[in-house]
């Protein structure tokens, strides 16, 4: 039996995905699960990286990522490590409880993603300012753990334009069904 995508899953034409490997492609998108997956993972993600930024070793864990940036330093030299914390935290809690609104309006949604977009933007540009974010074996460069830890944010970056993507088309849906 061929699996049916709905309208609009794919397109606007009704496929039908004949061969296994579209057949499974048809199952994971008649499902959502690459938003399910993105938007919980998101959303738990932020939730405990927004508590442990509020907590002392989480401001503390962060000075020498927002001190070297030009993009945060400023921050920091005027707020302290432990507000800037406070402040970070809180930023992704806003981002995470907007995401989950956007479950029920998406609009909500589109804006919790524009915010990680520029989290994770200027997270993203702590790969070139931060120093000491490599190590050097047999002389090639490697990331070391800070590095790493940095490097997952160009997944998350990529994960709040789909979340962007998904919860607009949300949006445009309700808007022309009025």
């Amino acid at each position: 039996m061929a699996e049916t995508t709905p309208t609009g899953a794919w397109g606007d034409n009704e496929i039908q995905a004949k061969s296994v490997l579209t057949k499974i492609a048809a199952f994971v998108a008649n499902r959502n699960i690459p938003f399910l997956i993105c938007s919980v993972g998101m959303i738990v993600m932020l939730l405990w990286a927004g508590k442990f930024k509020m907590t002392v070793p989480g401001a503390e864990g962060i000075i020498p990522l927002v001190s070297n940036s030009p993009l945060t330093s400023w921050q920091f030299n005027h707020f302290g490590p432990y507000i800037l914390g406070d402040m970070i935290g809180l930023t992704e809690w806003t981002a995470a409880i907007l995401l989950i609104i956007g479950y029920f309006k998406p609009k909500a949604g589109i804006l919790g993603g524009i915010i990680l977009v520029g989290m994770f933007f200027t997270t993203t540009t702590m790969l070139i300012t931060t120093p000491d974010d490599t190590a050097v074996v047999n002389g090639i460069h490697y990331m070391n753990n800070t590095g790493l830890f940095l490097f997952k944010d160009i997944i998350a970056f990529g994960v709040a334009f789909y979340l962007i993507s998904y919860y607009g088309r949300k949006a445009i849906m309700a808007e022309n069904q009025r």
